[in-house]
């Protein structure tokens, strides 16, 4: 293997995944024990450093696998060698950076992007070198795109473009009009994370036609038209988020109804794909056919979820509770990383095949994952309720009385959220393991 920086990235990312279950587990802490660490790591700083770890592990194990599918299974010859080392270090410099930006507690940014903006400027540089290899190494050597290319350079293009917008508060002519100010920041981190979201479904449908050995998966009407759905909703769809902005009705029914389409034609196609699958597909890559599966549930899930809390009557009531954590839980844990880690067992499938994974370990993983994540979904949307009931139907009852009632919730979501850490150290170390062999192999 020369050039090893694809499997660099999803190491990194696999740390940043661990790290991003550890500080969520601990936060989970912080509302039963609200002392707990408050001096040293209180709730504030603890909540930016497990998004940042879990933005990361999406952003680096999608890199890293489009990198490997490009230079090791389609056998194209990288534009450049010396850019995906550079792009590597500039994230793994940066990641470090941010860490110590929040420890030290610079925390000027907003939301998913929570460090000092500054180092916004080497994370677009790295994401630039990336479209600069990703373009002009599939520029002369591949004509008739299959739509998994497309996903891939939209997503690397608007994922410029987001980064750029999420940071235009700071000029005063956004921060200091708040209407605008709010609009944009919402619009930027809805199309941020529709951006990623293109490399993520892209590199689910790169694998079920691999998985298949058919590349017409790639190529049909059906999955062009969900690559233009996504692209409508990553353009459009943001408006969902801001209904409590004054704005036109109509712009706000034809977010909802853009929002909704995605999911269900990114269902039909996993539907369709797995009845298709004969029991030799299923065994080959059976890891990583048992995780695209839960996907499928899971898209299924969260698709009635958001169905319901984006109707703007119930989003008044559900907008800024525990049910929308639980909507995020279910889109980042349930759907994106499950599609990461199918695609992780089906690089390590096809790089050493000979290699023996903890098959039990990560069997019994991947089912305390499933039980876990769905009581863990079920426990915040008790919560969300709870807390809801209490913002507009309550009278006279402060809000630490709330939190007190919550106590018992509080204590179910920390002891689900512990099975699904554990769950994930189950999948992630076996995974881990076996990458550093393979490093260490064929130095």
């Amino acid at each position: 293997m020369k050039n090893k920086f694809p499997l660099f990235f999803i190491i990194f990312a696999l740390s940043s995944l661990l790290l991003g279950i550890i500080f969520g587990l601990l936060s989970s802490v912080q509302y039963i024990i609200p002392e707990f660490l408050k001096e040293t790591l209180p709730f504030n700083k603890m909540r930016p450093f497990h998004v940042t770890s879990v933005v990361s592990w999406i952003v680096l194990c999608a890199t890293g696998s489009i990198y490997f599918y490009l230079i090791y299974i389609e056998k194209l010859k990288l534009f450049s060698k010396s850019l995906i080392k550079v792009h590597f270090i500039i994230f793994l410099c940066t990641g470090i950076a941010i860490y110590a930006s929040l420890l030290m507690g610079k925390m000027e940014g907003r939301e998913y992007l929570a460090y000092t903006p500054i180092l916004t400027i080497p994370i677009l540089i790295g994401w630039l070198l990336f479209g600069v290899n990703y373009f002009k190494t599939l520029r002369k050597q591949i004509s008739n795109w299959p739509v998994y290319y497309w996903m891939w350079g939209t997503g690397i293009t608007f994922m410029i473009y987001h980064l750029c917008e999420a940071n235009l508060w700071l000029f005063p002519y956004f921060r200091d009009y708040i209407v605008r100010d709010v609009t944009v920041q919402w619009k930027s981190y809805g199309s941020f994370v529709g951006s990623w979201n293109m490399l993520v479904y892209g590199i689910a449908i790169y694998m079920m036609s691999k998985i298949k050995n058919d590349n017409s998966v790639a190529r049909g009407k059906i999955v062009f038209f969900f690559y233009f759905l996504g692209l409508t909703n990553l353009m459009f769809g943001w408006a969902h988020h801001t209904y409590l902005i004054p704005m036109k009705p109509w712009i706000r029914y034809v977010a909802y109804a853009i929002s909704m389409t995605e999911w269900i034609i990114l269902l039909n196609i996993i539907y369709g794909w797995k009845k298709s699958l004969t029991k030799e597909n299923k065994e080959n890559y059976c890891m990583a056919y048992r995780f695209l599966m839960t996907t499928d549930f899971w898209v299924f899930l969260n698709l009635i979820l958001a169905l319901l809390f984006s109707i703007p009557a119930i989003n008044f009531f559900t907008h800024g509770t525990h049910i929308t954590v639980a909507h995020s839980m279910g889109t980042t844990i349930g759907i994106n990383t499950t599609i990461l880690l199918a695609s992780v067992f089906f690089i390590v499938s096809k790089i050493k095949p000979s290699f023996n994974i903890n098959q039990f370990a990560v069997k019994k993983g991947h089912l305390l994952f499933r039980v876990s994540l769905f009581l863990f979904w079920c426990s915040l949307l008790i919560a969300g309720i709870k807390k809801s009931h209490w913002m507009y139907f309550s009278e006279n009852i402060l809000f630490s009385e709330m939190q007190d009632s919550l106590h018992a919730v509080y204590i179910t979501i920390f002891v689900f959220g512990f099975g699904l850490a554990v769950s994930i150290v189950m999948i992630s170390f076996p995974l881990l393991k076996t990458l550093l062999k393979v490093l260490k192999s064929r130095k």
